[in-house]
C-alpha cells in the first residue's frame, strides 16, 4: 500500500513525520512516496524528497519570485501522483500549493483518493472556497474542533482529530521553575519575518531592560543560519546590557517557554506553543506592506493569533503591522512582568483554550482515519 505525500514547510514536516511512525506502527508494509522535510524523509526513505529549504516561502511577494520553481514542481508532483497511483494522496497545509494539487489530480484522476491533514483556514480568508475543495478532498482530517463543523456545514466529510502539536510538547515538558528576570524572545522561523519581527525585539527588550535592569533576554532560534541572522542583527543594533548581547539558543523552543517569565512571540504556531507551557506573552506580526494589505483583503477572522481565536476573545494582546512600535509592547509587557493578576488571568485563560485541542494523540487518530478511508475504497 502506497501513500503519496506533500508538505512545504517544517511544521508541516513535524508533523508529517508523526504522521509517516503511527501509520507504520499499524502497517510495517507500507509505502510513502513525496516531497516534505528532513524529518519525512528520514521517516520514509531516500526515494522521499526534502524540498522544505526550497519550497518553505513567507508572503505574496516571496511566493511571485520564486513562481518558475513553484510551477515546476507542481507539474513534477502532479506527475509523479498519476504515474504512481498511491492508495492515497496526503497533503499536510500549504493551501497554496495543496488546494490547487488537489484541483488537478481530481481532474485528471477522478477516482484518486485525497485526504488534506492540517486543513487549510479556508474559514478566516475565504470561507466561498470551501464549496470548491470539497469537490476535490475526500477526507478533511482537522485540528481544531470548530473546523470540522464548518466544512460539515458544506457537505464536506470532516474528522477532528486532535492538534498534532499536543503529543510533541508532552514529550518536551521539563521540572523547572521560571525565572522572574528572564524573558523570552520568539521571532519566528522563517529569515523573511526575523528581518521584519527581530529588530522591534531588541529594541522593546531594551526598553524593557530601562525599567528592570536584572532582566534577561533568550531568544528561540530554529537553526544555525537563523541563529547567525540574529547574532549580526543584535550587533548592528546594540547590546543589551553590560554583560554582552542576549542569549540565542538553537532550538530550545520548549524549554525558553517553560523557564521564561513571560515572552515576544512572532504570530504562527508558536503562539499556541507558548499557551500550552503557560507562558504570559504578546503577540508581534509584521511583513511586507503588498503582502499585508493582500492578506488584509481576504482574510475575514476578528483576530490573528489562535490562542485568541479559540478562546473569542483577546487573551494575548496582538501588535499587528504598523501597531508594533517597541514603545507600545514594553508598556503592554509590564503588567506581565510585574502583576501576578495579570499573569494568572492570562494562564487561566491558557488552561481553557489547551483543553479544546484534544489530549493528544492527533497523529494517531489521523493514521487511523486515513488507514479506514484506503480500506473503504478508492473515491
Amino acid at each position: 500500500m502506497t501513500i503519496y505525500f506533500v508538505a512545504g514547510e517544517v511544521s508541516a514536516d513535524n508533523h508529517g513525520a508523526a504522521l509517516m511512525r503511527c501509520l507504520r506502527e499499524s502497517d510495517p508494509e507500507l509505502k510513502f512516496i513525496g516531497r516534505g522535510g528532513p524529518q519525512m524523509q528520514q521517516a520514509a526513505g531516500k526515494q522521499f524528497k526534502n524540498w522544505i529549504g526550497d519550497a518553505a516561502v513567507l508572503g505574496l511577494w516571496e511566493v511571485l519570485r520564486k513562481y518558475g520553481y513553484f510551477r515546476e514542481q507542481f507539474h513534477e508532483t502532479l506527475k509523479e501522483i498519476l504515474k504512481s497511483k498511491p492508495h492515497a494522496v496526503v497533503l499536510i497545509d500549504y493551501p497554496g500549493f495543496n488546494l490547487r494539487l488537489a484541483r488537478a489530480v481530481k481532474r485528471q484522476s477522478p477516482q484518486q483518493k485525497i485526504i488534506y491533514y492540517i486543513s487549510p483556514q479556508l474559514w478566516a480568508w475565504n470561507p466561498g472556497r470551501i464549496k470548491r475543495m470539497a469537490r476535490s478532498v475526500d477526507l478533511v482530517l482537522c485540528i481544531f474542533p470548530f473546523e470540522a463543523d464548518i466544512y460539515k456545514k458544506s457537505r464536506m466529510r470532516a474528522v477532528f482529530v486532535g492538534h498534532p502539536m499536543i503529543e510533541r510538547l508532552q514529550t518536551r515538558k521539563i521540572d523547572v521553575e521560571r525565572d522572574p528576570n528572564l524573558i523570552g524572545l520568539f521571532p519566528g522561523s522563517r529569515s523573511r519575518e526575523l528581518r521584519k519581527i527581530f529588530p522591534i525585539m531588541i529594541d522593546t527588550a531594551r526598553l524593557l531592560l530601562q525599567m528592570r535592569r536584572t532582566l534577561r533576554f533568550e531568544v528561540a532560534a530554529a537553526s544555525d543560519q537563523l541563529a547567525r541572522e540574529m547574532n549580526a542583527t543584535a550587533a548592528a543594533l546594540h547590546k543589551l546590557s553590560d554583560q554582552g548581547p542576549i542569549q540565542i539558543k538553537i532550538g530550545e523552543t520548549p524549554e525558553i517557554m517553560q523557564r521564561a517569565w513571560a515572552g515576544i512571540v512572532a504570530s504562527g504556531s508558536a503562539t499556541l506553543e507558548a499557551a500550552y507551557f503557560r507562558m504570559p506573552f504578546v503577540l508581534v506580526y509584521k511583513v511586507a506592506w503588498p503582502t499585508y494589505l493582500a492578506a488584509r483583503a481576504v482574510v475575514n477572522v476578528n483576530y490573528l493569533g489562535m490562542p485568541n481565536l479559540l478562546a473569542d476573545k483577546e487573551v494575548v494582546p496582538e501588535f499587528i503591522q504598523q501597531q508594533a512600535k517597541p514603545a507600545a509592547i514594553a508598556r503592554t509587557m509590564g503588567p506581565l512582568v510585574e502583576d501576578g493578576h495579570a499573569r494568572e488571568q492570562m494562564i487561566s485563560a491558557f488552561d481553557a483554550i489547551i483543553s479544546k485541542l484534544g489530549g493528544g494523540g492527533a497523529s494517531e487518530h489521523a493514521a487511523q482515519a486515513i488507514l479506514e478511508e484506503i480500506r473503504n475504497g478508492r473515491g
